[in-house]
């Protein structure tokens, strides 16, 4: 056996066998308690649908809402941003995976070259039996180069690549997961500010009767000057807060339509009509804090950030080793005829062993080293806050959805009692024993309670969305963590 024949199966062996300069990833393992705090008090709400956390926002019971977060899903721009970054970052994993492999070229040219008999070199040639002032060059190579990555550094530089991609596509599953909830979140608070609409034109109805009343009662000396400015002041202080309130909705509406991917005013019209605000569903087992690191997907996207960071050392050591590559050529070349070309006689060929080590550059090296380690010191401390903050999400909105739901429950029971209070007062004043102004005063104060109970029942529908958006649902994926962390080995 020969030795070329000996010394491919030691290279390949050698390349196969070398190890990776720089540290292996291990994924950090953030210390967090066996189950959420608001959970207890999760379990004890009284709800009527059970959500599924992929499509949470199809249990609200309203088909609009489940609509148009359908719709956005499909047509928001945000989410084509996130596709870009997602092909771009599969682009550079391209690149890195086609680092480790050999590369090569074809090459070709064709010259014709004119020779004027009046320079002095075309004098001597012409003076030459059989002289032709014509000439024909062609010229055919196929080369080839390749890097060794003898000590990683390519291979580093993929796993960088990977985790990137990785992380982007995590990334696009959390602004998918954001679109969902922004858009429901929207909706939910353009229905309470109609339902709030609702109770704010009814109060003025109620203070302008209230202030007709005692206008006729002031006309006719039985009510004081005083009573007469403040029944004004009160109509004058409602109807202040209905343009206030129909701004708010018109801008709801608008960043409704924009989140869907249209212009705004595009779905005003099917939106115009008042509906029900929508109905905080039962929020199924949520699982232990721990299981947010493989659920969340701006979580798995600042893990796998890291796993890139903790790569790059790894390609920045790698620049303290020579670098290693084989090239070669093959072709054929002739002056000639061009039937010539491909002859025995016309064929050329050569083979290339390059070295490139930076000797003498190792203060550079040791500032990008110390670059690298500083961007990985930086996103592990990025990460652990992140799992912190997003326990603190979860926490924040179970608590919010309990007690604000507990603040509506307080406040219909308390609208039941003043309007029963109402029936009384008219009942009264039926037998003549109240003034219509005391009915009047019935009816705002339950209008007041009504108002503050539309705003509960948003803030614990919100409240909801909240909780399902820091639980990580809204999308699925077979096995988040695992799956994307075992391809970066």
């Amino acid at each position: 056996m020969s030795q070329r024949t000996l010394a491919l199966p030691l290279l390949f062996s050698l390349l196969l066998a070398g190890c990776a300069v720089g540290p292996d990833y291990v994924r950090p393992a953030p210390t967090l308690p066996d189950r959420f705090i608001g959970e207890a008090a999760l379990d004890r709400r009284a709800a009527t649908a059970n959500a599924e956390l992929v499509t949470w926002w199809t249990a609200f019971g309203d088909a609009q809402l489940a609509r148009y977060v359908e719709q956005a899903l499909k047509q928001n721009l945000d989410l084509a941003q996130a596709s870009a970054r997602m092909a771009q970052a599969r682009a550079g994993l391209g690149a890195a995976n086609a680092a480790l492999l050999p590369s090569g070229n074809l090459g070709g040219q064709a010259a014709r070259a004119y020779q004027s008999v009046e320079t002095p070199l075309g004098q001597v040639l012409n003076s030459q039996p059989g002289f032709d002032r014509y000439g024909n060059a062609y010229e055919a190579n196929l080369g080839g180069s390749w890097e060794l990555d003898i000590f990683g550094g390519l291979r580093r530089g993929r796993e960088a690549a990977l985790a990137d991609h990785q992380a982007s596509e995590a990334g696009a599953a959390a602004t998918r997961l954001g679109v969902a909830a922004q858009t429901a979140d929207i909706y939910i608070m353009l229905r309470g500010l109609q339902a709030r609409l609702d109770v704010a034109r009814r109060q003025v109805g109620t203070q302008q009767e209230l202030l007709s009343k005692i206008e006729l009662l002031h006309g006719k000396g039985l009510a004081a000057g005083l009573q007469l400015r403040q029944a004004e002041g009160a109509l004058a202080q409602v109807r202040a807060s209905v343009p206030v309130l129909e701004a708010g909705e018109a801008a709801a509406m608008n960043a409704l339509d924009v989140m869907l991917g249209a212009a705004p005013g595009a779905h005003r019209a099917e939106l115009a009509a008042a509906a029900a605000i929508p109905v905080p569903p039962r929020i199924g087992p949520t699982g232990s804090p721990a299981e947010l690191l493989r659920r969340r997907p701006d979580l798995i996207a600042a893990e796998r950030r890291l796993a890139a960071s903790n790569a790059r050392i790894g390609m920045a050591v790698a620049e303290y080793y020579p670098k290693l590559s084989l090239g070669g050529t093959v072709g054929s070349a002739t002056s000639v005829a061009s039937g010539n070309l491909f002859t025995g006689d016309a064929s050329q060929a050569a083979a290339l062993l390059g070295l490139r080590w930076r000797l003498f550059d190792f203060g550079r090296i040791d500032a990008q080293i110390e670059l690298a380690k500083g961007q990985d010191v930086e996103l592990l401390a990025a990460y652990r806050l992140a799992v912190l903050r997003a326990t603190e999400d979860v926490e924040n909105a179970f608590s919010a959805l309990v007690k604000r739901e507990e603040q509506t429950a307080l406040l219909a029971q308390g609208e039941a009692s003043l309007g029963r209070a109402r029936g009384d007062s008219f009942a009264a004043y039926q037998r003549g024993v109240v003034s219509l102004i005391e009915v009047l005063q019935a009816d705002e104060s339950l209008l007041r309670v009504a108002d503050a109970r539309a705003q509960a029942q948003t803030e614990s529908a919100r409240a909801a969305v909240g909780a399902f958006k820091s639980l990580g649902g809204g999308w699925q994926a077979d096995d988040p963590a695992e799956a994307m962390a075992s391809r970066s080995h």
